[in-house]
């Protein structure tokens, strides 16, 4: 029997429910108790330096030295009384996840001596130096030249974690280009910032800065800690490379939204209270459509904040997540069959007059803002689809895209019939005429005490990988383990870039004469027209859009590596370096980092299947096989001739049924690691990224489709990997 599987299969059944309790009757009580926030600043600071703050923020003035001073001395007293001992500059690397490095507050008093101090000025504060060698660079940086910097955000507001004072800031080299994936959000923030503020300006002339806002919607899996340990693919991979899909899955639709289990209630109502210590606003919690998974999402916030409170969440959820036995999955296809894990990100722009940008609004002038930022969105998407789809693709995310739930690897555009028609009409007008939306239409259910049900403008669309929801975009294509910062860095760019040529081009119309609402109009309705490839209203997922695609000249690309050639095509190096959110450099160095890391985790991946493989399905599978032919042994020692074969006849069909799965199995993984000996000695990152895609890759399903049937035939008190009715269903 294995009785590791079976004793974590126990353990976890006799688990019950930790007892949570909230810091306080009122959560406004505890709210942001462990982040430096502008309220909490006025308590520590001066006027002058909370002003200048929250002119660096608003404004984007530059803090000088001696309000760093000022800002280090009260952070540090304020996270002191919190208990903190230590401080980091908290960053954002190319890896996808967060970086820091811990130093104490102390320091000798005066010179070298028994006394010390503790110390925090202004100068370790605004930055600090890490190897900048040591984070994936793609060759800006190399062991000889290994000087990076951190730059405080004052924008981000610091916080304490267990005893160390994190200050969130910017990462990048000695020869200035970013290593992180922070500065070009803020840049791209910036960028998008001034062009939709100059293009306001056509509507009011009051607008001083156009705000980026981000809502996302993080999607998990909990996993017993037991079962998880006795899964080496799971915890060293993230997901399950082996295992045959249960019985019961997700096909009967019981878990999306049901009652939430007691063990993971618990661990939500933690988790939400510890999110609201960080000023993290959750908002909603629920079943996810898979079994054992689960969503959580804020309200929104603005868009560098949300991105840092998101990588935070991450790590408080993992944190949690142990406290009550559970491990967290991130990844977003940790089970083959049923629904992954994704991160929408609801997306829109606002005025810092309280204008929703992307809000129809009441008068026909409103409405003429509001197609016009929407139809140059439309256009931004439309002429930069692969560059969007590369900016959200990674090896995990492959495995998802197009399936259970996910948006397809092609970006569309999902409008609703109400604006569909609207932008139809105004393509087929003659001139320029007043914009109506409809607001909410009621419908009557019928039932006398049922009140009336408000309608939206558009309906959902699921298989949209970018769907416009009434007053946002929901870009769905984004991963569960993703940093947001990619994806909204690049949406950011191409929307800014969109919205600058879409006001050079009507300020030449206006300079020759004509009104400004037919310049607008002109413009948009040629715009409306070109962009008309991009909106699709239909199902994402059937196989004629995938032909229509095509035709549309949509980037239909599916091979990770290949996708991410869109980030260093001339188009995409010229909208980048026009914006000043990245350069030709700094894209082709990311490129490097995404190839090498695409590589790495596929190699690992393939190491992880084959020592599954060979040293627990194999053995396994010949330990029965050989309990088969020992029964067989036994019935020709007691009965012979044909009742001795027929008595025999299951074993002996097993017996040969197992042998060439095994030996299928054992071909593959023979070849597979011969595929990556050879792809290992290709030195260029592109190409080896693509040898691991196209010679590696296609081995796992081979294998796994004849490990998963062994797992069918094999007794299963000695089968050593908890299955999927174990893993699913165990809460």
């Amino acid at each position: 029997m294995s009785t590791l599987r079976f004793k974590a299969v126990e353990e976890a059944f006799k688990k019950k429910a930790k007892e949570v309790s909230a810091p306080s009757k009122f959560i406004s009580d505890f709210y942001g108790k462990y982040v430096f926030s502008t309220t909490t600043m006025s308590k520590y600071l001066s006027k002058d330096t909370v002003k200048a703050i929250r002119n660096a923020i608003e404004k984007g003035e530059t803090l000088n030295r001696n309000v760093a001073d000022d800002v280090a001395a009260g952070m540090k007293m304020w996270a002191m009384e919190l208990g903190a001992t230590h401080y980091t500059h908290w960053f954002q690397p190319l890896t996808d996840g967060t970086a820091q490095k811990h130093d104490s507050f102390i320091d000798y008093a005066n010179g070298p001596g028994e006394n010390v101090i503790e110390e925090f000025s202004g100068k370790l504060l605004a930055q600090q130096e890490p190897d900048a060698s040591s984070f994936p660079s793609g060759g800006i940086r190399s062991t000889f030249e290994a000087r990076g910097y951190t730059a405080w955000d004052p924008s981000s507001p610091a916080f304490v974690m267990d005893d160390t004072l994190c200050i969130p800031t910017i990462f990048i080299s000695y020869t200035g280009e970013a290593l992180d994936l922070k500065a070009p959000l803020l840049k791209a923030l910036n960028a998008v910032d001034k062009a939709a503020t100059d293009v306001c300006h056509y509507f009011d002339p009051n607008v001083k800065k156009v705000y980026s806002y981000l809502g996302w919607e993080q999607e998990y899996f909990l996993i017993d800690e037991g079962l998880y340990a006795t899964r080496p693919d799971l915890v060293l991979t993230g997901r399950t490379l082996l295992g045959h899909e249960s019985a019961k899955n997700q096909q009967l639709e019981d878990h999306y939204f049901g009652a939430i289990p007691t063990r993971v209630m618990a661990y939500m109502k933690d988790l939400e209270f510890e999110g609201y210590k960080y000023g993290i606003p959750l908002k909603t919690r629920h079943n996810e459509v898979a079994p054992n998974q689960f969503e959580l999402a804020p309200i929104f916030n603005e868009t560098n904040l949300a991105v840092d409170q998101n990588l935070l969440i991450m790590s408080i959820m993992k944190k949690v997540a142990r406290r009550h036995g559970f491990r967290l999955l991130l990844h977003e296809k940790p089970f083959a069959g049923i629904n992954g894990s994704g991160k929408h990100n609801n997306w829109s722009l606002g005025t810092d007059t309280g204008v929703g940008l992307l809000t129809p609004g009441k008068t026909p002038e409103e409405n003429l803002q509001f197609v016009t930022f929407l139809v140059n969105i439309l256009m931004a998407v439309y002429k930069n689809n692969a560059l969007l789809k590369a900016s959200i693709m990674t090896a995990q995310n492959a495995h998802r895209l197009g399936a259970n739930e996910a948006p397809p690897a092609i970006i569309s555009v999902f409008l609703g019939s109400q604006i569909s028609a609207i932008l139809d009409e105004l393509e087929k007008s003659t001139s320029e005429k007043a914009i109506v939306v409809d607001d909410k239409k009621g419908i009557s259910i019928g039932i006398p005490h049922i009140p009336e049900v408000l309608l939206d403008n558009t309906d959902r669309n699921r298989t949209s990988p970018f769907a416009f929801t009434g007053n946002r975009f929901e870009f769905r294509a984004v991963g569960s383990s993703a940093n947001c910062s990619s994806g909204m860095t690049a949406l950011n760019a191409v929307v800014a870039a969109q919205l600058i040529e879409f006001k050079k081009t009507v300020d030449v119309k206006i300079k020759k004469g004509e009104t400004k609402e037919k310049a607008i109009f002109d413009v948009l309705k040629s715009y409306i027209k070109e962009s008309k490839d991009i909106r699709f209203d239909g199902n994402n997922y059937s196989d004629e859009w995938k032909a229509e695609a095509k035709q549309r000249c949509l980037d239909c690309e599916t091979s990770v590596p290949i996708i991410y050639n869109a980030y260093t095509s001339p188009e995409s190096v010229a909208l980048f370096e026009s914006t000043g959110v990245l350069s030709a450099k700094e894209l082709h160095a990311r490129n490097e980092v995404k190839w090498e890391t695409y590589t790495k985790k596929i190699q690992i991946e393939a190491r992880v299947l084959g020592d599954l493989a060979i040293n627990h399905i194999i053995p396994i599978a010949t330990r029965y096989q050989s309990l088969l032919l020992d029964n067989i042994t036994k019935i020709k020692a007691i009965y012979s001739g044909k009742q001795a074969d027929e008595l025999s006849a299951l074993d002996k069909s097993l017996v040969e049924e197992i042998a060439g799965h095994v030996a299928t199995i054992k071909k593959n993984v023979d070849d597979m690691v011969e595929a990556r000996k050879v792809a290992n000695h290709i030195e260029d990152a592109y190409d080896k990224a693509l040898a691991y895609h196209d010679k590696v890759l296609p081995y796992f399903d081979a294998i796994r489709y004849h490990a998963d049937k062994l797992e069918l035939i094999v007794d299963d008190e000695i089968w050593t990997l908890p299955k999927y009715r174990e893993l699913l269903f165990i809460r």
